[in-house]
């Protein structure tokens, strides 16, 4: 974006890994005068941040905070959380189609979708397969400027819930990352949140694909 007045964000998941870090890094950025976060449960309350409580299967058509200058969408589960396929698709798919298309139809110009590396639609895995659908479909909405960035495993820290394969897999990750290509190395959350933000902050026009190995630069 280059104009200077201050902005609106609308950040979707914004109680997730990378969504928590979205919502810091907009509330911090000089640019950004105001964060949407709709949430199922509330975030803590700091200056700039409208936090509505909604329920993503039935969201606010009507709302005003539609309307806004740019989406980033961090919104996602996993097979394991979700509990069944069905499920997933319902989140990963579902929800995020329904958030993008009224902010489209409210005019915000810009979306960003945090996506995942390996995403095809003809792709063996079940998640990779709804990760494309869900690019494909956002195409076909007409944003002005659609970016979907496709992150590697994600290294958030140290976490109390982490699950003991994501664990094995990141303590794994970390030790081999100088043997282990860039495009397949672990992907701090933070670095996606903040590479998220500029592509919005940019909203250069068209659609644009930002790899796992370009996250860092």
């Amino acid at each position: 974006m280059t104009t200077s007045k201050p902005l609106t964000l609308l950040i979707l998941g914004g109680t997730g890994l990378v969504g928590g870090q979205l919502v810091e890094a907009a509330l911090q950025h000089p640019q950004v005068e105001t964060v949407v976060a709709p949430t199922r449960r509330p975030l803590r309350a700091r200056a700039g941040l409208l936090n509505p409580q909604v329920d993503y299967a039935h969201l606010p058509e009507q709302a005003l905070w539609w309307r806004t200058d740019a989406v980033l969408c961090a919104l996602g589960t996993t097979l394991k959380q979700a509990g069944s396929q069905a499920a997933f698709r319902e989140v990963d798919y579902h929800y995020v189609l329904a958030a993008a298309r009224l902010a489209q139809q409210a005019g915000t110009p810009t979306f960003v979708l945090n996506s995942s590396i390996g995403a095809k639609i003809d792709a063996r895995s079940f998640y990779l397969r709804v990760k494309a659908e869900t690019e494909q479909d956002l195409e076909r909405l007409g944003f002005r400027s659609l970016s979907i960035v496709r992150p590697s495993l994600l290294d958030g820290g140290e976490r109390p819930d982490a699950r003991p394969a994501e664990a094995a897999s990141l303590w794994l990750a970390r030790r081999l990352k100088p043997v282990i290509p860039a495009r397949y190395r672990a992907v701090s959350t933070q670095r996606v949140a903040e590479c998220m933000l500029a592509q919005a902050l940019a909203s250069r026009p068209g659609i644009h694909i930002v790899e796992s190995d370009a996250i860092d630069n």
